[in-house]
């Protein structure tokens, strides 16, 4: 297991606050070393604000680009590696279109779009905005690779520490932990004999790492007078077979994920982690990029694994859709349906959920896909079968969906 990320929240504030983001590095300079004497790995430290819309606000808005600038020197000042600048919202409308255009000014800063809180209900006009922002991030690379950068967020809560849907509220400062543990699960399933051992043996597993992490955790929320607001078990892959979610499917007795029981695996799954005692932040549900976990971006490549059963394993929490490959020529319309499928699925079920989604320059649906990044495997490209919205759901309403009791 891995510390993905330690992600410091705080408002950085407009000017951004020098003083602010020299007490942010040196915290996290601080926690990385804290965590490595702890045998721990951390991958990266990111810092989350307020989201712009809400520093900004209408009157300054259009300052947004020059604000992605500024966070970019900011960040590598401080020796930070990646920035959240939170969310567009409703309320200040226009900061939705302003996106790719700092997307393209910026490096290493991340933003998403509000498409549905429990509060405001489901909005088609930002569904409608996020859609043409994912269409526009497509065309500033070739390779379509700069919605790696954005994500449309549905019920999601500040607080956690997973990019691109991670932002902050209020005026204080917090940190919480983003970990890449889908290896636990692979370890737990490996040479269990039976279910209820497998079961017990991640619950056990992540509670034990949970254990050192918070140790550690509350050394330094009392040396630098900052909340710790937990941890994130969301079983993030990497893509290689030893940490890949899918491969834990499989361990299982999951034919081949995608197939009929890769649901049942799902629900499993995150019965176990329900089970660990951990404080918790953000999504703590399965990660199931179709990009980063080798053993999903193969079922994928194979036309077995569909954006459609990457929705439906949302249902038993999942996180929603992340990195996943789309025809070049997708249009908004055919984005915006499934975005309110996700928004649906978020409120009726109380629960968070994103999508990261990546329409490829000139691929269509079985076309090789490729990446020179890390984190990603070789897959295809997805169908997506969509279209555009008619009738009621084609209006300007926001509506809400009480969630089941």
């Amino acid at each position: 297991m891995k510390i993905r990320s330690i992600t410091y929240f705080f408002n950085p504030g407009w000017p951004i606050s020098e003083e602010k983001m020299h007490e942010a590095g040196r915290f996290l300079s601080e926690a990385k070393k804290a965590y490595e004497n702890e045998g721990y790995e951390v991958q990266t430290t990111r810092i989350a604000s307020v989201p712009f819309s809400v520093i900004l606000d209408d009157a300054l808005i259009g300052l947004t680009m020059r604000m992605a600038q500024k966070l970019t020197a900011a960040i590598k000042t401080h020796g930070i590696d990646y920035a959240a600048l939170g969310p567009a919202t409703p309320e200040v409308f226009e900061s939705y279109e302003l996106i790719p255009d700092a997307l393209m000014l910026s490096e290493n800063v991340f933003f998403a779009g509000e498409i549905a809180t429990a509060q405001k209900g489901i909005s088609l006009p930002a569904i409608r905005a996020c859609s043409e922002v994912i269409l526009r991030n497509r065309d500033l690379k070739p390779d379509g690779f700069a919605n790696l950068r954005f994500t449309a967020i549905a019920n999601v809560p500040a607080g956690g520490p997973f990019f691109p849907a991670a932002y902050h509220e209020g005026e204080g400062t917090s940190f919480a932990l983003a970990l890449e543990s889908a290896d636990l699960a692979v370890e737990a399933f490996e040479n269990a004999k039976g279910l209820e051992e497998a079961r017990k043996n991640l619950a056990a597993s992540i509670t034990s790492h949970a254990a050192r992490l918070a140790n550690a955790a509350n050394v330094l929320k009392y040396q630098f007078s900052i909340k710790f607001g937990g941890m994130d078990f969301s079983l993030a892959p990497f893509p290689e077979e030893s940490r890949s979610l899918g491969a834990a499917f499989e361990r299982l007795g999951v034919p081949r994920v995608g197939m009929h029981g890769s649901l049942a695996a799902a629900a499993f799954i995150t019965e176990a982690m329900d089970r660990a005692e951990y404080q918790r932040a953000g999504f703590n549900g399965l990660m199931m990029p179709a990009l980063e976990d080798a053993t999903f971006a193969k079922r994928a490549a194979e036309g077995i694994l569909t954006v459609k059963d990457l929705l439906m394993y949302s249902a038993v929490c999942g996180t929603g859709l992340d990195t996943v490959p789309l025809p070049g020529d997708v249009t908004a319309e055919q984005i915006s349906a499934l975005l309110l499928d996700i928004a649906a699925l978020s409120l009726r079920l109380n629960k968070p959920l994103t999508a990261r989604l990546m329409p490829i320059p000139g691929k269509k649906a079985g076309d090789e896909v490729k990446f020179d990044f890390d984190y990603f495997a070789p897959s295809r490209v997805l169908a997506l079968e969509s279209e555009g919205l008619g009738g009621l759901f084609a209006s300007d309403e926001t509506f809400n969906l009480k969630a089941r009791g």
